[in-house]
């Protein structure tokens, strides 16, 4: 190779490391200064998960590690198995996908050390691109090679932004968020006033399956057996409009049965549209007593081992 060349791929070089320096400052900069609305690749916004995700830390040894989405966070209240003698984490998040399940798993399942892990699972998941969560979990965790992995794997403009951005402000600025009451000890986020679902209809949806969500869920699940913990998949209840919309929903669970032990609490609990979910798929505190009551029944009767 001649001198030429070599000099060139320098030079080459050299600006590029100029040029992400320079981008970095610029993002930090404009992030710093401008409202959202007029950054609409860069999404900068601490929420619940930031709670729980600093509680986790200091948390060990439970006897149930709930997993998942919104539907787990929103549908498995601590509050109620600590009640039943339970010591419970609740690790969901929003829009939750096996991608980030598999990077929270790898950050902190050696130190929960669960007897049980109970999985989450629902059709939505499975067909997402894993963005907004990958968005929620830069910015409410530290970032590690297992962040920095799943930004260059999702290849999207958003993750790119948010992951320099959090990097910079980590070291400028604490992160800032105050505790509110609807986050509850645990890893349960609870509505604080009632509300009701309005029984609207729901679009015909045929659900997909995301190849790089199937491939982290069957990693999960293979690291699961082999630190020798026990898992159930469980599908938690959504309204009857909701799950009747799926026009392929027994070959979602024919899948999910296909992985273990898989509980679909829509095919057992009868449950009320407009009074227990106060949207088309999140239980409200009325329904979300019913579903943890049946729930904990199902454990007493099954998992006579797992209370503390």
């Amino acid at each position: 190779m001649s001198i030429q060349i070599i000099n060139l791929i320098k030079r080459i070089l050299i600006f590029s490391v100029f040029l992400i320096i320079g981008y970095t400052l610029l993002l930090f900069l404009f992030g710093s200064v401008l409202k959202p609305k007029h950054l609409p690749n860069l999404v900068y916004k601490v929420g619940h998960n930031y709670l729980r995700l600093q509680e986790v830390r200091q948390t060990s040894n439970v006897d149930l590690l709930f997993l998942g989405s919104s539907h787990a966070y929103r549908g498995f209240d601590t509050r109620i198995f600590r009640v039943s003698n339970y010591k419970a984490f609740n690790l969901g998040s929003s829009s939750q996908t096996p991608i980030q399940t598999l990077i929270l798993i790898d950050r902190y399942l050696k130190k929960l050390n669960p007897k049980l892990v109970v999985f989450e699972v629902n059709p939505m998941v499975f067909a997402s691109d894993g963005v907004e969560s990958g968005l929620d979990l830069i910015v409410s965790d530290n970032n590690d090679r297992h962040s920095l992995k799943m930004v260059f794997n999702q290849k999207n403009i958003k993750l790119y932004n948010t992951y320099l951005y959090t990097l910079v402000n980590s070291i400028f600025n604490d992160t800032a968020y105050v505790k509110n009451k609807a986050y509850k000890k645990g890893g349960y986020v609870a509505k604080l006033k009632p509300a009701y679902f309005n029984g609207e209809e729901q679009d015909k949806t045929l659900i997909t399956f995301n190849e790089n969500q199937i491939k982290s869920f069957e990693t999960i699940l293979r690291r699961l057996n082999k630190n020798g913990i026990n898992y159930i998949l469980v599908q938690a209840p959504v309204t009857s409009l909701k799950y009747n919309s799926y026009s392929n929903i027994k070959a979602f669970n024919s899948l999910m049965a296909s992985y273990g032990d898989y509980y679909n609490y829509n095919e057992v609990l009868n449950l009320n549209d407009t009074i227990d979910f106060y949207d088309s798929h999140h239980l409200n505190q009325t329904g979300v007593n019913i579903f943890n009551k049946a729930f904990i029944n199902f454990l007493d009767n099954n998992f006579q081992d797992l209370k503390e």
